[in-house]
């Protein structure tokens, strides 16, 4: 604060005024106190990053990032730093969809996040709820008001704030949740596809197969065009994990056959394997048995290794290449933008080689 000119210390001072009875909170955590109004204003291409802990939120692309969405510990320094490259930082939202029925409920929990993010200094919400809804039910009407109720909440408190929604990679009941996505998409700013875990339920052989395969998860963004969403309505997410399984058997041809583990009526799922980031992928991978392959049926790499017990397992993920096409599909469509689960999967430690694979993953984001 000692750096600005007096002349400018009365306006600082009702600039301070102004955002502690606006906002109802402290003092502003940022060395400079405008860092606390919220963001306005839409860039033309959405990058929206969700960060889960930590610090490596100071090795992102921060040219890139329009909105971080903090699924982690609240911390001021991230969004005293995110404002003053422009973005936004949001809040999570989940609530049990049963609460949601009673209306006095919804309105409290709303005016609780709101509160929230006002003390916070924070841009808005990203309301994540991804439990099991019947078509027609209680809670299907109640979801639906939930997010246009919401959104109207955050629109009137904190003007410029932005009010998102995370919906499965397909409209067509992923693992029972059968919302009613057309309306929650015109009621919100935009909805957040999440295009991955797309082996959550497995109807036909249990195989190991890619986290995201690229037709399949075309297939979902169509249907939900076609349904009525405006392309600009819809950010396209990207996995930056995959899936490590271990094969009960491989077949010449690469075929891993993996335990049944069923899911939410489904005979097999992905939670036959373990989720691993990027980083983790990547440095395995020179050691693995296969080298890494390309499968181009699902336009997704994969590969091989032996662990210490003898047992083959197959890794599957995505990278620059199969993030690649998938980003040439957004510009394509005209969708509102990209982002990715999560963050901080990458290798941000400096080293040379890793500092290579996380700036190409980046950069895989924007469209060519």
């Amino acid at each position: 604060m000692k750096r600005l000119l007096s002349s400018r210390s009365g306006a600082w001072l009702l600039t301070a005024l102004f955002l502690q009875l606006r906002l109802g909170c402290g003092t502003c955590p940022c060395e400079d106190p405008s860092l606390c109004n919220p963001i306005s204003g839409t860039r033309e291409f959405e990058v929206f990053v969700f960060q889960v802990g930590g610090k490596d939120w100071k090795f992102y692309d921060w040219s890139q990032i329009t909105t971080v969405a903090i699924f982690g510990k609240y911390d001021p320094e991230l969004m005293c730093y995110a404002h003053s490259r422009g973005s936004r930082v949001v809040l999570k939202g989940d609530v049990p969809v049963k609460e949601i029925v009673d209306p006095a409920f919804r309105a409290a929990w709303i005016d609780q996040k709101v509160e929230l993010a006002k003390t916070q200094y924070m841009d808005g919400i990203n309301i994540d709820i991804e439990q099991m809804v019947n078509k027609y039910s209680p809670e299907y009407y109640a979801l639906t008001a939930l997010v246009k109720e919401t959104t109207e909440a955050f629109h009137k408190e904190i003007p410029g704030s932005q009010v998102t929604f995370d919906v499965a990679w397909s409209p067509r009941g992923i693992d029972k949740r059968y919302y009613n996505y057309a309306e929650i998409a015109h009621s919100c700013d935009f909805v957040f596809v999440m295009s991955y875990d797309e082996q959550s339920q497995v109807w036909t052989d249990c195989i190991a197969r890619a986290n995201a395969p690229y037709n399949q998860t075309l297939t979902g963004y169509n249907d939900y065009i076609h349904m009525g969403i405006h392309p600009k309505k819809l950010v396209m997410g990207v996995p930056w994990y995959g899936y490590d399984y271990s094969c009960l058997s491989l077949s010449i041809s690469n075929v891993c056959s993996i335990k049944e583990v069923s899911f939410r009526g489904a005979p097999c799922s992905d939670a036959a394997g373990r989720q691993i980031p990027y980083s983790a992928i990547m440095n395995r991978a020179n050691t693995s048995m296969s080298g890494i392959l390309w499968n181009e049926e699902q336009k997704a790499p994969y590969y091989e290794y032996l662990d210490p017990q003898g047992i083959i397992h197959q890794v599957w993920f995505d990278d620059p290449r199969s993030i690649s096409l998938k980003a040439a599909y957004v510009k394509e469509q005209g969708l509102r933008g990209i982002g990715m689960w999560n963050g901080d999967c990458l290798n941000y430690s400096g080293d040379s080689v890793a500092q290579q694979q996380t700036k190409a993953m980046w950069e895989a984001l924007i469209p060519k």
